[in-house]
């Protein structure tokens, strides 16, 4: 019986050799094209122009740190549990449902804060955590 490749499979393929720095620079840059593609398409639109979240220095900063944060917990599941991968993988996931409590509280505290403006942050954590997911793990 044959074993069908997953698509997040198939995107770690071509990096799953690689040391873990390696792939966290992958999973960093690759966040980044993404997040800075919605900021752009964000601010061009107008969706939420006073919304400082929703700004080129905030979403860098908070992108590359949250990459990080997933290559450390990726780093110490390795050296912890039998599945690291699959641990990681069920771990980003949560993690990317709780994040979005921090946007929600955005939408209700923030006089600034559109839906549409929330939306796109909301979309910049999901592309960061299918970075994460694809690029962190070797797979195994």
């Amino acid at each position: 019986m044959s074993q069908r490749t997953t698509t997040l499979e198939r995107l770690r393929q071509p990096v799953a050799g690689y040391g873990l720095p390696a792939r966290a620079v992958v999973a960093i840059v690759t966040a980044l094209l993404g997040n800075l593609a919605i900021v752009n398409l964000a601010i061009s639109a107008d969706l939420a122009p006073d919304l400082m979240a929703l700004s080129y220095p905030p979403v860098v900063l908070l992108t590359v740190v949250g990459v990080l944060g997933a290559t450390v917990v990726y780093r110490l599941l390795e050296s912890r549990v039998d599945a690291p991968t699959r641990t990681f993988t069920r771990l980003a996931w949560a993690v990317l449902v709780l994040s979005f409590l921090p946007d929600i509280g955005i939408l209700l505290a923030d006089d600034t804060a559109t839906a549409a403006g929330v939306g796109a942050l909301a979309f910049m954590h999901l592309t960061t955590a299918v970075a994460c997911i694809a690029f962190v793990p070797s797979g195994e």
